[in-house]
């Protein structure tokens, strides 16, 4: 039976949550989603013969192609749980709250694994990215299943500050793209490493913004604008500085915000399980010993918010994150 509340905005608030590698990708069906564009557009969309055993009965429903990528735990946790390996509806919404939380995860889904059981449009949630965060941080939501649903953001600034910048790829989808050129378009586009780029050519190619990587993860070869070399930390512009983290990639590096905000790609977050920050042993692709070492580096620098790609987000006072940070790193030196 079709949920009977009406979508409504709502602030984007208390996101944290952890991403596992773990299941291959799957092929979709094309099928229409009613998209708030001229004549819709073609999209792949859940499968309700593929609906999961553990989903409860109601509007929602997540299907068989889930990759347990976390995104909809994270945007509306009272209606998405984790049962183990894949996410399902524990609880159907029951406000427009969570109604409208629900039509975000379904958008932000990279696998389109979510679905409506009466097709239901999905406009609200479209409309709702990207979403605040913190002063002028966005979410973009539009994950991409080729960086395996990865979180990007879009720093909002006027052009004579360095005009927005995009901090790794989400998917490029019409909608998205068209929110963010009303927002300013993309003036630069940060790229943490190899794994979250996702979609970055068509962004670049669309609003003509220069891209920086690090030639660690074969930023040349990608054509990319302006490589990065060597473990030096740089200052991008006023705002923004560029820290090489090696470890989890050999070229990974991290984003620092006015002194506040620090987009980690998959080099830190939080952790719920431990209530502290973390890194993932278990993805390190490139070194865990350096990964340790660039950890330390964080140490002389001051920040109150922690954006990755994959896992929580993690928020409080400079003192209490380098708190944290501390207890992350003792821990990665006993791992």
């Amino acid at each position: 039976m079709p949920c009977p509340y009406t979508a409504m905005p709502s602030q984007f608030d208390g996101i944290r949550g952890i991403c596992e590698r773990s299941r291959p990708v799957r092929e979709k069906c094309m099928l229409e989603i009613r998209l708030p564009e001229r004549g819709g557009i073609q999209s792949p969309m859940a499968q309700i013969g593929k609906w999961l055993p553990e989903n409860i009965a109601g509007e929602f429903y997540v299907d068989a192609s889930c990759i347990d990528c976390d995104a909809c735990r994270q945007i509306a946790p009272a209606s998405f749980r984790d049962h183990g390996g894949q996410s399902s509806v524990y609880r159907q919404p029951h406000n427009p709250g969570e109604l409208h939380r629900a039509f975000m995860a379904l958008v932000a889904c990279p696998t389109a694994s979510i679905g409506t059981v009466s097709r239901r449009s999905a406009r609200s949630g479209v409309a709702a990215f990207p979403v605040h965060v913190v002063d002028n941080v966005y979410f973009c939501g539009f994950t991409s299943e080729a960086s395996f649903g990865a979180w990007s953001y879009l720093i909002v600034r006027p052009a004579e500050q360095g005009g927005n910048v995009l901090v790794d790829s989400p998917r490029f989808s019409n909608p998205l793209v068209k929110r963010i050129e009303e927002m300013g378009g993309v003036r630069l586009m940060l790229l943490s490493h190899r794994d979250d780029i996702a979609d970055h050519v068509k962004f670049a190619a669309h609003f003509h913004c220069s891209r920086v990587m690090h030639e660690g993860d074969g930023a040349a070869a990608r054509g990319i604008e302006r490589v990065v070399t060597g473990t030096d930390i740089l200052r991008i512009d006023g705002d923004l500085q560029l820290i090489p983290t090696p470890g989890h990639t050999r070229g990974h590096q991290v984003f620092l915000y006015r002194d506040k905000v620090l987009f980690t790609g998959d080099h830190l977050a939080w952790s719920p399980e431990r209530e502290t920050l973390t890194a993932f042993r278990d993805v390190c692709w490139h070194s865990w010993t350096e990964q340790t070492r660039s950890m330390e580096k964080l140490l002389v620098r001051r920040f109150e918010w922690v954006l990755p790609g994959h896992g929580r987000i993690g928020h409080g006072s400079a003192e209490e994150i380098h708190k944290h940070l501390e207890n992350c790193i003792a821990q990665m030196k006993r791992e």
